[in-house]
C-alpha cells in the first residue's frame, strides 16, 4: 500500500504545470479566486489577476496570432495567447455556423487550460453582417448606411450582427469602421459612412450601441472596435495606408468627432490605423494614441493594431514592437510572427526598453474588456443564436436597410416608380443577377467575389418575384433582347474588391457596362440605371441614356428591397453621403469646398411626388 501511494504521488508531481514552481508566480494556486469571483467589481478583479500573472502570461495576452497561421492549437496554451482572430476569408473547413462554434469553442478550451483560464477574445471583420459566415445576412456596406441617416437603423443592424456573430462563439468584430472618407479614389470608401464628421459621429455611437448593447456582456453582444484610428480617409490621392497631410485642426476637426462619439459610447476597443498623419505612422504615434485617445477621450478600453501593422514601421522587427508597444497600441495583431513578436517582446521588457509599466497597462486593458463584457462567465457559443442566422426576420432588418439606403439620383419623366401595368420588364447588366457582385468586399472573402458565393436575393431576381401577374420579366447580362418591353432596368456599377485593391486612379464606368445602357437605349424602351458600386461612378457616358437612376451601393444579399422601391411600394428616402463628381478632375470633391460644382451635391436624392 505504502508503494502504491508513493507511485501515485510521483506520478501526480509529474503532472503539475512547470508554472506552479515560478517564482514570479504569486498568489493562490486553487481555489475560487478573487478575479474569479463574477460578484466583484472589474477593477478589483483586474487588479487581482494581473498580481498573479507571469511576464509570460502577460505578453501573450497582448498578442493576436491568426487562426490559420498557427504552428500548433496547442499554441494557444501554451503561449498563454490572449486573442485569435480570423482575417477575410480564414473559416473552418466547413464554412456553415455550427462549424465555426466548434472551431472557436475548441479554441477556447485550449485557453480555460492554462494555469490562470484567462479566455480568449477571438476576432473577426463582421463589416456589415457575420460576412465570414454562408448564409449570415449580408447589409448595405456602410456607404448605404450613411445615406439612410438613420442612426436607430444602424443601431438595429448592429444588434442583427451581433446576434449572429455570438452565435459562432466570436466576441469582437472589427467594425465600425467610421473613417471620414474625403477622396472616393479610395478603395476602402465604402467601409465609411459619407464625407463628413457629422455622419461619422451619428453612426459610430449606433453602431457601437448596437453591437455591445446597453449593459455590457449581455447575452448576444459582442465587442465593437472602431476603426482606424486616425486620419485613414483623407489620404493623399485616397491612396490606401497613405499619408493624411493636414494640420492638427483639421484633424481634430474631420476625423476626430466619430471617435469622440464612440468612445462616449463605451466602445471596448480601437483599431490604429495604417495610414500616417504628416509622415508619422499612426502605429507609433504615442500623441495620438495614447495622449489624445487614451488621455483626453477618456478611452479605457484597449488598443489593437491592424493586420501585421507594426511591421510598417521604419525599424527594425524588435524597435518596431519597441515603438508600437509605448506608442499605447496594447494587443499587437500578428498574424503569422506571433512567436517572434512573444521572443522580442519578452527582450525589450528585460533590456528596460519597454517599460513594466507599460506591459501592466496594456494588459489591464485587456483583462478589463475581457471582464467587463463576461468573457469569463460565458466564455463559449451561445448556440441558441445559431438558428436565427440568416433568418426571415433579420433579413427583413436588412431588406429595411437596402430600402431606405437607395438614392434616386434622375427620374425624367416620372418613369419611376413603375405603373403596375407593365406586361414586360427587361432586366439587363452584368450585376442584377450576382450575389456576390451586390454585397461587394468583405463578403465571405477577403475581396468578394462575383456569383452565388452565398444565399440571397439578387436585384433581378427581386424584381421577378415582385412583379404583377401577368408582367413578364426577361434579363440579359449585355442588354440585349430589350426591343418590346415597356421597361428596362440596367445593373451596372463595380466588381467586388476591398482595401489597396480597390484604390483607383479612374472611376469611369467599365465599357461593358456603357455598352448595355445605349443597347437599351437603342432598343427605344425607357431606361433605369441601378448603380452597385462602393463610391460614386463617373456617368458622363450614360448620363443622358437614363430616364431614371438610382444609386444602390453596395445593397447585400437582400435585393428585394431595391425592386421594393421600383415598384413603389416604399418610396425613395436615401440621401447622399458623398458629393458626387462631375468628371475624374473634380475629385476630390466635398461639401465646403471654396469651389464647389459636383454633378449632385452632398445630401441630394430624389422621391417620388
Amino acid at each position: 500500500m505504502r508503494t502504491l501511494l508513493l507511485c501515485a504521488l510521483l506520478l501526480g508531481l509529474l503532472f503539475i504545470p512547470a508554472c506552479i514552481f515560478d517564482n514570479n508566480a504569486t498568489g493562490p494556486r486553487d481555489g475560487r479566486t478573487d478575479y474569479m469571483n463574477p460578484a466583484a467589481g472589474v477593477e478589483e478583479r483586474v487588479a487581482d489577476l494581473l498580481s498573479r500573472m507571469t511576464l509570460q502570461e502577460k505578453i501573450g495576452q497582448m498578442t493576436q496570432a491568426e487562426r490559420g497561421a498557427l504552428y500548433q492549437v496547442s499554441d494557444i496554451r501554451t503561449l498563454f495567447l490572449g486573442s485569435v482572430l480570423s482575417g477575410g476569408g480564414s473559416s473552418p473547413g466547413a464554412n456553415n455556423a455550427s462549424a465555426w462554434a466548434d472551431m472557436t469553442d475548441g479554441f477556447q478550451q485550449q485557453a480555460l487550460q492554462t494555469r490562470l483560464a484567462i479566455p480568449l477574445i477571438y476576432g473577426i471583420d463582421a463589416v456589415h453582417g457575420h460576412n465570414n459566415v454562408y448564409g449570415a445576412v449580408i447589409f448595405p456596406h456602410n456607404i448605404g448606411m450613411g445615406c439612410t441617416r438613420d442612426p436607430d437603423l444602424v443601431r438595429e443592424a448592429a444588434e442583427v450582427t451581433a446576434a449572429e456573430v455570438s452565435g459562432t462563439g466570436i466576441h469582437w468584430t472589427f467594425s465600425p469602421c467610421i473613417a471620414v472618407v474625403r477622396d472616393e479614389r479610395w478603395g476602402r470608401t465604402y467601409e465609411g459612412f459619407g464625407e463628413t464628421p457629422e455622419l461619422a459621429e451619428m453612426m459610430a455611437a449606433a453602431a457601437v450601441e448596437g453591437l455591445q448593447g446597453v449593459i455590457p456582456g449581455e447575452p448576444g453582444r459582442i465587442v465593437a472596435c472602431p476603426k482606424h484610428f486616425l486620419g485613414d480617409g483623407g489620404t493623399l490621392g485616397g491612396d490606401d495606408q497613405g499619408n493624411t497631410v493636414v494640420s492638427e485642426a483639421e484633424l481634430r476637426a474631420i476625423h476626430l468627432p466619430g471617435y469622440e462619439a464612440a468612445v462616449r459610447a463605451g466602445a471596448g476597443t480601437v483599431m490604429a490605423s495604417y495610414s500616417s498623419w504628416n509622415g508619422v505612422k499612426m502605429h507609433g504615434s504615442r500623441y495620438l494614441l495614447t495622449d489624445v485617445l487614451k488621455g483626453e477621450l477618456g478611452f479605457d478600453g484597449f488598443v489593437v493594431s491592424d493586420w501585421a501593422g507594426i511591421d510598417q514601421l521604419s525599424g527594425g522587427y524588435e524597435e518596431d514592437v519597441e515603438q508600437a508597444i509605448n506608442a499605447g497600441i496594447d494587443m499587437v495583431m500578428v498574424p503569422t510572427r506571433y512567436r517572434e513578436f512573444i521572443t522580442a517582446l519578452d527582450t525589450l521588457v528585460d533590456q528596460g526598453r519597454v517599460p513594466m509599466e507599460r506591459i501592466d497597462d496594456a494588459v489591464s486593458r485587456i483583462l478589463r474588456i475581457k471582464f467587463r463584457f463576461g468573457l469569463f462567465e460565458a466564455p463559449f457559443a451561445d448556440r441558441t443564436e445559431i438558428m436565427h442566422i440568416g433568418s426571415a426576420a433579420h433579413r427583413e432588418v436588412a431588406r429595411r436597410c437596402v430600402r431606405q439606403s437607395l438614392v434616386l439620383l434622375k427620374n425624367d419623366g416620372g418613369r419611376l416608380p413603375f405603373t403596375g401595368s407593365e406586361t414586360r420588364i427587361h432586366v439587363a447588366g452584368r450585376n442584377a443577377d450576382d450575389i456576390g457582385a451586390q454585397c461587394g468586399g468583405w463578403t465571405i472573402s477577403w475581396q468578394g467575389g462575383r456569383g452565388p458565393i452565398t444565399i440571397g436575393t439578387t436585384i433581378y431576381r427581386g424584381i421577378a418575384q415582385r412583379a404583377p401577374a401577368g408582367t413578364v420579366v426577361t434579363y440579359s447580362p449585355d442588354g440585349s433582347g430589350a426591343a418590346g418591353s415597356d421597361i428596362a432596368v440596367a445593373v451596372i456599377g463595380e466588381d467586388p474588391y476591398a482595401e489597396g485593391a480597390g484604390d483607383r486612379a479612374d472611376l469611369s464606368l467599365s465599357d461593358a457596362d456603357v455598352t448595355t445602357v445605349k443597347r437599351l437605349k437603342q432598343a427605344g424602351v425607357p431606361v433605369v440605371a441601378v448603380l452597385v458600386s462602393g463610391r460614386p461612378m463617373i456617368l458622363e457616358e450614360i448620363l443622358d441614356d437614363c430616364d431614371g437612376l438610382i444609386a444602390a451601393w453596395l445593397p447585400g444579399t437582400e435585393g428585394r428591397g431595391v425592386a421594393d422601391v421600383l415598384f413603389g411600394d416604399v418610396a425613395p428616402t436615401g440621401t447622399l453621403s458623398h458629393s458626387w463628381p462631375l468628371n475624374m478632375a473634380q475629385i476630390p470633391v466635398n461639401e465646403g469646398d471654396g469651389v464647389y460644382n459636383p454633378l449632385f451635391p452632398y445630401g441630394f436624392g430624389l422621391t417620388y411626388e
